[in-house]
């Protein structure tokens, strides 16, 4: 589902709803669009005056059509890279649209929205440097929020999330509950199958449930619709769609207050859900690129600067660092394991791998969480998790990768290791999952290597101080 036809506005301090064709739609009286196009469809006061205007508006498009791109200039192109300029337009905040690769003229005109804003002509095509000045900055706003795509679990959709917004995790009545910490910002997912329950009936009760919602706009469009509106004092979004009798769907509330940093990213939340499995934007999309630059976990292993850390964290890198320490080496691969050596390295504390019995109930991820997560620094924390079969939960946070997994006694358990990369900014695919290799495989992978790992004291603050950072930079 492309969300076709329907289109979220954000309009001074107000969000809004229009629909393209012909949705039921409903909006409440005094919407400022609404307005407008009641204005637009008055009636001419008499023949004279309709034939005037009749005649300018054919000179007009007339003219339009010889100076002004017509969203055929984008017909040639892949509906992948239409659809991705439209979601990196949604990020900069110069469009509102659906993110489908349906090319209109809305699309055109937040083209030269963006090239006016950034100085280029407007001629709403983009040349490569354009493009790529697009890109940059979409994923630059992705990468600030932390903006990864997730499994909900709950509802079995995937969702794109700002991870440095909405820390808190929590079960909602029929899904999940992400919030930041004061809960300023919030994002709910919901899955409804039951008797009587329609994509109808689910909108109407949307509209009513909870009783202080405030409907300015909302729409229903074959099997999906949208609503949007105030919630007490917040704005609030949802998206909702129905497949075989099950509906899925998901809110987004913000405060007032952070309008301006959270319109694009409300927006980013609704383009990227994806309910279904091949829906949603990145459906469209495909796969993106590895993250220019990516930040890991590593464990000291020996005083002379070997660190073992999560392959897939060093995949495809021109540069590897450890953060204070200067440039890594690779020396050797094995299954999800890189074994890394900082060469002239001082003050390394190395980690106890000693423990083979250790139990793996009752974990603490010991890691260095993404810069953008701290403010920058690289002060290393810890999250408490599970191993159930292969798989952690709940998955660690960004930077966690390669991070020391220790147990209810103090000692290490294994290495927390992803099934899948972390994509970029767009974040086309889950947050992957994560499990951990046992301390007894890393040993195994060390003797391979002829490298000994020192002995040292147990605990989580001898976990802490034998992990670094490590990071990776692609071209």
């Amino acid at each position: 589902m492309r969300l076709r036809g329907l289109i979220v506005v954000t309009a001074a301090s107000a969000i809004i709803l229009l629909a393209a064709g012909p949705p039921t739609i409903q909006a409440q009286t005094g919407d400022p669009i609404r307005v407008a196009e009641q204005t637009k469809k008055a009636a001419p006061q008499n023949k004279k005056d309709a034939g005037k205007k009749a005649e300018a508006k054919k000179s007009a498009k007339k003219s339009a059509t010889k100076s002004q791109p017509t969203p055929g200039a984008y017909a040639a192109m892949p509906i992948a890279e239409r659809a991705a300029i439209q979601f990196d337009l949604n990020w900069t905040n110069h469009y509102t649209g659906p993110a489908d690769g349906d090319f209109s003229e809305r699309s055109v005109n937040a083209v030269k929205a963006f090239q006016k804003d950034r100085g280029f002509q407007e001629t709403g095509v983009l040349t490569a440097n354009e493009r790529e000045a697009l890109a940059t900055s979409a994923l630059n706003r992705r990468e600030r929020v932390g903006w990864r795509m997730v499994e909900d679990r709950a509802t079995g959709a995937q969702i794109g999330l700002p991870t440095n917004r909405a820390t808190h995790e929590s079960r909602a009545r029929s899904g999940t509950r992400w919030q930041s910490a004061q809960g300023q910002f919030q994002i709910e997912t919901f899955r409804i199958r039951e008797p009587g329950a329609t994509l109808a009936t689910v909108f109407e009760d949307q509209k009513k449930e909870p009783p202080n919602r405030q409907i300015r706009s909302s729409a229903m469009r074959g099997n999906t619709f949208v609503i949007t509106g105030m919630q007490g004092l917040k704005y609030f979004l949802v998206r909702a769609e129905v497949r075989d009798l099950e509906i899925r769907g998901v809110t987004v509330l913000y405060d007032q207050a952070i309008e301006n940093t959270t319109d694009y990213v409300a927006l980013g939340v609704l383009s990227a859900f994806a309910p279904f499995p091949g829906t949603g934007v990145m459906a469209l999309i495909g796969p993106p690129a590895r993250s220019r630059i990516e930040y890991g976990t590593g464990i000291v292993v020996t005083s002379s600067g070997h660190i073992v850390t999560d392959r897939q964290i060093t995949e495809g890198c021109s540069v590897l660092q450890v953060a204070g320490h200067g440039d890594a080496s690779r020396i050797a691969d094995n299954g999800s394991l890189t074994l890394l050596r900082v060469f002239g390295a001082s003050a390394l504390m190395p980690a106890a791998l000693v423990h083979e019995g250790a139990a793996a109930s009752a974990l603490t991820l010991v890691g260095i969480a993404d810069p953008q997560a701290q403010g920058g620094e690289r002060a290393a924390s810890t999250v408490t998790a599970s191993l159930g079969g292969d798989s952690l939960e709940p998955p660690p946070r960004p930077g966690f990768a390669g991070a020391a997994a220790v147990d209810a006694q103090g000692r290490i358990f294994g290495m927390v290791t992803l099934k899948a990369p972390i994509l970029a900014g767009a974040g086309a695919t889950t947050l992957p999952p994560a499990t951990v290799v046992p301390v007894n495989v890393i040993r195994k992978f060390l003797d391979s290597q002829y490298v000994t790992p020192a002995t040292g004291r147990s605990g989580i603050d001898a976990a802490r101080a034998s992990v670094v950072r490590v990071i990776c930079v692609r071209r």
